[in-house]
């Protein structure tokens, strides 16, 4: 076997968990070989680069070997070699995800809950709810 369709070997790597979830990934234009966007049906050998992105990461490996099924993980990371720079890349965007604050946390106010409703509707007087008094 000298050549691979690319989503068989991206199931067969274990970059995703189904052939049909890589498929449709590229499909969709997050995958690319040799920097041309790839379909699914692209025929990829070993020495070619793949870059792929799954969610906020992009990884670039270059293909060592190729897999007509889906083995254990240490036998999968044998087909592939992660540059360098990818991994730089990786471990930056990582670092960053960790040390930035979390959006829900920078939230003061919201919505009330249904006890401060309570608390505000109690709080309220009869009388404040009319534009007209008795006191004229």
């Amino acid at each position: 076997m000298d050549t691979q369709r690319i989503d068989k070997w991206l199931w067969a790597a274990r970059f995703y968990k189904t052939r049909a979830l890589a498929s449709e990934e590229t499909a969709k234009g997050r995958v690319q070989v040799n920097g041309h966007d790839a379909k699914p049906s692209r025929e990829i050998r070993p020495g070619d680069t793949v870059t792929l992105r799954q969610g906020p990461v992009e990884r670039r490996v270059l293909v060592k070997g190729l897999s007509a099924m889906r083995g254990p993980a240490p036998v999968a990371q044998q087909l592939y070699e992660e540059t360098a720079d990818s991994i730089a890349a990786r471990e930056r965007a990582a670092e960053q995800r960790r040390l930035a604050p979390e959006p829900a946390l920078s939230l003061t106010q919201g919505r009330p809950t249904k006890r401060e409703r309570r608390e505000q509707q109690q709080a309220r007087d009869w009388n404040d709810r009319w534009s007209a008094s008795l006191d004229d």
